[in-house]
């Protein structure tokens, strides 16, 4: 997932203007150094240095004539407000101490406030409306700016105009608020050991203890997944279950339906019919209908596979409980466990039995290795950096043949509490061939430290995929760079990547990272992508599911986001779970992805198009990989996505890939 964070795209010398807050840059790592605050008041003072130093840039800016060089200019002032804000932004989600991350979010908001009032700049919109491109690349960076200036409703009346700005930052507010809700809920469930049989030890045998001595266990995914899928207990998994997915709790459902009003108001202010409407128009996609009937497409393909992967998975449950047929039910917390036991005893896969295999540290130069043979770069670790965390690391990425540095990498492995407690990528800062900019991205990702399971690597390995996408951009404008595309096609280059974990010849690249480590054995990875397929009916169901709920949240008339989520999922063969509220801690829609979560699947159909280039023995092919890195990574958003993959692929993508997967 790539923010995956509600920063709006539009930062010179980012350490100087910061302060004695900033550290100096390492001399290794290109672009500036990550800012470092000792308190949350440092932060606040390096926000408003930051603010000054933007305002002061835009008034010269403004004072520009609309020239062969304003192009350009607007793009370098873009390049500035990223290295002025971005980073303190970012520790909201990744700072240790609580006081920082709210003067992080409280800095993000003043950010927000900014670039809503830029969007409607007059001057600056005038002076875009005036340029003539001088070649493709300009139209389409210029096209895309007048759009961003438009949405914003810098052509609107006065009181329109005014009120678009007030919906925009109130909208964003209510954002943050969902989020920290989230994050800071530090939801803990309590048990027994005896109810956490089944459960590795590793998993549990440092929690904190209550004072009747049960261990308190969190919902960040190391914890959870592990007791949902491997717990003996019903009760113990139904605990759990509840605990996530009432994340956010009512106070979330209330904010979310605020959100969805207000972006209803929005879309009405420029006559639009919704906010889907408003949104989708920008996309691949280019209508709801488009998107809807893309999701039917899905939907007719898999909903009777669902059927009897549910139904294959209550007789399970029957024969493991002794009860008959008739008097069992599936739960939703019985999904995943009794998945689990099926893949192992039908493909003797154990997704625990891969930690061993897969330890973290070295799990991350895997999946750097992959990306060295592909794509023609060499990563380095940058050491004696200080950042957010002690444990958080600096690399940086140079071209291969000609070692010139291209790109910073921050990450952040391990959980902790207060912490972002999903994994994404954060593109920090965008690259510039014009401007000699650098990019840099930092992954965050919460693992457990006793290794990964085959399924995480797939995780670490489609999250390196938007860090790629953002360092190895080579586009002439910042604002192209990257993760810079259309939001439906954002994804596609991570997922294209998944794939490759279940590639033997791939994973021997291990041994080449850590001679040490134990290789996985070719079985366990044969057995593994045969059990791959297992529950696909399920497991695309639910996705269509979150991707039709988001649509019909913002298509029409507002709706009780409670209510309509109740109504869809209780449509579902499982049906809904009364006292449940899984909107509350469905953060995508309430932020950036809004209107837009149909992306990951209508990404999968391009992402699986593309990995057909690799097939044949290619997954290592340099040539290939390379042609990729050129036409599809390094041109960020400079070509629409469609002219991006047919530039790759030689010709059109097609679905044909998707659905065909689909019947495996």
């Amino acid at each position: 997932m790539t923010p995956r964070h509600p920063m709006h795209p539009v930062m010179a010398a980012a350490a100087a203007l910061l302060g004695s807050a900033a550290i100096a840059a390492a001399p290794q790592a290109p672009g500036p150094a990550f800012p470092t605050f000792k308190t949350a008041a440092d932060l606040k003072a390096a926000c408003d240095r930051g603010l000054d130093t933007a305002t002061a840039a835009l008034r010269q800016l403004e004072s520009r004539p609309a020239d062969g060089g304003w192009l350009a200019a607007y793009d370098r002032f873009n390049g500035q407000l990223e290295d002025l804000g971005y980073p303190l932004q970012f520790l909201s989600a990744v700072h240790p101490d609580k006081p920082v991350r709210d003067a992080s979010e409280a800095c993000e908001q003043r950010w927000t406030e900014f670039q809503s009032s830029l969007g409607q700049n007059e001057k600056l919109f005038k002076a875009a409306r005036e340029l003539k491109p001088r070649d493709a690349i300009d139209r389409e960076l210029l096209k895309t700016t007048l759009e961003g200036f438009e949405d914003a409703g810098v052509a609107l009346p006065p009181a329109q105009r005014e009120r678009a700005k007030a919906l925009n930052d109130r909208i964003a507010a209510l954002g943050l608020e969902f989020d920290r809700n989230v994050r800071d809920a530090a939801v803990q469930v309590a048990f027994t050991e005896a109810e956490l049989k089944g459960v590795p030890e590793a998993v549990w045998k440092n929690a904190k203890r209550d004072p009747e001595g049960r261990l308190l266990l969190g919902v960040d995914y190391p914890t959870y997944h592990p007791v949902l899928q491997l717990a003996d207990s019903t009760s113990a998994r139904e605990r759990i279950w509840r605990a996530k997915v009432n994340e956010g709790g009512e106070a979330n459902l209330k904010l979310l339906a605020e959100i969805t009003r207000l972006r209803k108001e929005y879309a009405s202010l420029f006559g639009a019919a919704s906010w889907a409407d408003f949104v989708v128009r920008r996309r691949m996609a280019e209508s709801v209908p488009k998107a809807q009937a893309f999701l039917a497409e899905v939907k007719a393909a898999v909903e009777e596979r669902e059927r009897r992967e549910l139904d294959e998975l209550r007789r399970a449950k029957a024969e493991h409980l002794g009860q008959p047929l008739d008097a069992v039910r599936m739960e939703r917390w019985d999904v995943p466990f009794y998945t689990e036991r099926a893949r192992k005893a039908r493909y003797s896969v154990d997704q625990e039995a891969f930690r061993p295999y897969f330890p973290p540290q070295e799990s991350l130069l895997f999946c750097f290795r992959l990306i060295e043979k592909l794509m023609g770069v060499r990563y380095e670790r940058v050491p004696g950096v200080t950042l957010w965390h002690p444990e958080a690391q600096t690399w940086r990425v140079l071209d291969a043949k000609t070692n010139k540095p291209l790109a910073t990498l921050w990450l952040d492995l391990y959980p902790r509490e207060g912490k972002y407690n999903h994994a994404a990528v954060w593109s920090m800062r965008s690259g510039s061939t014009a401007a000699r900019r650098t990019p840099q991205a930092a992954l965050v990702v919460n693992f457990d430290r006793q290794g990964l399971t085959l399924d995480e690597l797939e995780t670490l390995l489609h999250e390196l995929g938007h860090a790629v996408h953002n360092n190895l951009s080579a586009t002439r404008y910042g604002q192209q760079a990257g993760t810079s595309t259309k939001r439906d096609f954002v994804e596609a280059p991570s997922q294209m990547l998944e794939d490759w974990v279940y590639d033997k010849q791939v994973l021997k690249l291990f041994g080449e990272v850590c001679p040490n480590c134990k290789p996985v054995p070719d079985k366990m990875i044969e057995q593994a992508k045969a059990a791959r397929d297992y529950a696909k009916g399920i497991q695309q169901s639910r996705q269509h599911l979150f991707a039709s709920y988001d649509l019909a949240l913002y298509s029409g008339e507002p709706r009780d986001p409670m209510a309509l989520w109740a109504q869809m999922e209780g449509a579902t063969p499982l049906g809904h779970v009364k006292g449940t509220m899984f909107p509350a801690g469905f953060s995508h829609i309430a932020t950036n992805y809004s209107a837009g979560y149909y992306g990951y699947l209508w990404s999968l159909v391009v992402a699986m198009d593309m990995r057909t280039a690799f097939d044949g023995g290619k997954r290592l092919d340099p040539q290939v990989g390379r042609r990729y890195r050129d036409k599809v990574l390094g041109n960020g958003s400079q070509l629409p996505p469609a002219a991006l993959v047919k530039e790759f692929l030689g010709r059109d993508f097609n679905s044909k890939a998707f659905f065909e997967d689909l019947k495996k």
